[in-house]
């Protein structure tokens, strides 16, 4: 992974020092510190002074000719790697069959854009800065927002490829999509399709506007499981792009320790606009998109699957029933009719083990209009009392896993304080589902029945994950 990444930054020989992971912390600093000196001081040999950026060899437009048969052994081709047990993987899949992208069903495929064939993918619009609702739209890394103007060409992580709108239509036959949902794909494209770093990253997609209705994705009953064809196709795209776009290799390059079942297949989903309460908006109008545009938001979030509802749907009925159940019974409305803010039950575990990682609320329709009749005027009012409710002194705040990630060992500046973390009283409050209430989010959508889930937020690093627009690539 280092000498890939050295050769994609120019410094194709450069020195490193392998830091240990395991130890007490005085043990592997010592281990460390003088090897790291050494590199830093020594002076550098002549073959350390070439310099240069790797530049793939040219590849053939036609990757192979043969019998579809042929073509079937020859795309699934694997290959044994080291950290995966020496397990086979897939060299142009991501493990399951494919459609043989043969020249006439990219073309076909290509009917679904008026985009160019040999276009370079780039971005339709500028990513920075704010838009007309004042939302965040810039990517975010590390918490620093990258301002990435209109045409800035897209670089498919983790070997920082390009690709053009062709070998966006290629990994579109090979998932097996329709013409129809090529825009969706061009605008997953335009993220660069990233796989992140270590523990269990997760890659989903959401769509929100009225192509999920013209292209037919499920909203309602099942719409994360299988079945349907645009949303199980569409989010295969991910991670085929992953693999072929951006030279993505499990156990190389794509070092997802676990991994999640979010990947396995790929995942996307979409907004039941339909469904929203009067006067709550959705992910696009959110986003300074108009109503009547169709955008996708792509999240790649550090969160292994989704947290299910924590009661069953006839306990959520007797609470807004008659206030019958337990539900009623933690929340003190025994007797009383609903609205009840379900939300207030779900809170006692709800960032137990997440302390500063948003939350993505995926929420039947039924649960969302409920929220609205107990007095939620729209999505953002729910968000900030939910924000403010996660507010926990700093004393708790640094027994999390992540503290010490999230604020550089306790020498980073808080920011509402401006004191380092350490420097912080005990008793200083800080919330516990991002820095800002718009970090996290709701998404309605699903069956009749009342469920909720939540997934992993759209700002892990105190940002916003980028929202594209679709109908930029019709």
């Amino acid at each position: 992974m280092l000498h890939q990444t050295a050769l994609s930054s120019g410094v194709p020989q450069i020195r490193y020092v392998d830091a240990p992971r395991f130890g007490p912390g005085a043990q592997r600093v010592n281990a460390f510190i003088e090897p790291m000196l050494k590199c830093l001081t020594d002076p550098l040999t002549d073959e350390e002074k070439h310099k240069g950026r790797y530049v793939p060899p040219a590849q053939k437009r036609v990757l192979f000719e043969g019998t579809l048969q042929e073509a079937q052994a020859f795309y699934q081709q694997t290959k044994p790697i080291l950290l995966t047990g020496r397990a086979p993987i897939a060299r142009y899949t991501d493990g399951l069959p494919i459609i043989v992208p043969t020249q006439e069903l990219v073309e076909e495929m290509l009917a679904g854009t008026s985009h160019k064939p040999d276009e370079v993918i780039a971005l339709q619009s500028d990513r920075g800065g704010q838009d007309s609702s004042s939302r965040p739209t810039g990517v975010m890394s590390g918490g620093v927002e990258r301002i990435r103007p209109k045409g800035t060409v897209v670089q498919f992580t983790p070997m920082n490829w390009t690709a053009t709108v062709e070998k966006v239509a290629i990994n579109a036959v090979m998932a097996g999509c329709k013409p129809e949902y090529l825009p969706v794909v061009l605008a997953i494209a335009e993220s660069g399709c990233t796989t992140a770093t270590t523990t269990h990253w997760s890659q989903w997609v959401c769509v929100s506007g009225p192509i999920s209705k013209e292209i037919g994705q499920n909203i309602g009953t099942g719409m994360l499981d299988c079945g349907n064809p645009a949303n199980s196709t569409i989010g295969r795209t991910y991670q085929l792009m992953a693999i072929n776009l951006g030279g993505a290799i499990p156990g190389v390059n794509r070092m997802n320790a676990i991994g999640s079942p979010f990947n396995r297949g790929g995942m996307c989903f979409a907004e039941n606009l339909d469904g929203l309460p009067k006067g709550w908006k959705g992910l696009n109008e959110e986003m300074g998109y108009r109503k009547d545009e169709s955008v996708a938001m792509i999240v790649c979030e550090p969160a292994v699957c989704c947290q299910g509802s924590q009661f069953a749907p006839s306990a959520y009925r007797g609470l807004q029933g008659r206030g019958y159940g337990g539900m009623a019974a933690r929340l003190g409305v025994e007797g009383k009719e609903g609205p009840h803010n379900w939300m207030e039950y779900l809170i006692p575990g709800l960032w137990s083990n997440r302390a500063d990682t948003p939350m993505t609320f995926l929420m039947a329709p039924r649960m969302a209009q409920d929220l609205k009749d107990y007095g939620f005027n729209s999505k953002q009012e729910v968000l900030d009392w939910l924000w403010k409710k996660s507010f926990i002194p700093v004393k708790e705040y640094r027994k999390y896993g992540w503290y010490d990630a999230k604020t550089s060992g306790g020498i980073g500046i808080q920011q509402t304080s401006g004191k380092r973390w350490k420097d912080l009283p005990d008793d200083y409050m800080v919330p516990a589902l991002g820095q800002k209430a718009f970090d996290n989010c709701i998404i309605v959508g699903g069956g009749p029945d009342e469920v909720c889930l939540e997934l992993g937020g759209r700002g892990f690093f105190s940002g916003i994950y980028p929202v594209y627009s679709i109908d930029a690539w019709r």
